[in-house]
């Protein structure tokens, strides 16, 4: 995991731009149908994390109020 991940992380933008453009190549228009489901996708990933967030940081603050701790200021 300790190479895969920044790999992953480096390789898969490359990726997706080298689709675009590809994509662009052999049909100009399906370019702008390709962009419109990554928005899609990068928005259902993106409230998927808000949310794991979010009632993360939820959880520890009830955590921290039952020990009679004051939650952090923020």
């Amino acid at each position: 995991m300790r190479i895969a991940k920044p790999l992953l992380l480096v390789l898969t933008p490359i990726g997706v731009i080298g689709g675009l453009l590809e994509a662009y190549r052999l049909a100009g228009g399906l370019v702008v149908v390709m962009i419109m489901m990554l928005l899609v996708v990068g928005t259902g990933i993106g409230s998927v994390v808000f949310t794991i967030r979010r009632e993360r940081r939820e959880r520890e603050t009830e955590r921290e109020a039952r020990r009679g701790n004051p939650p952090p200021p923020g």
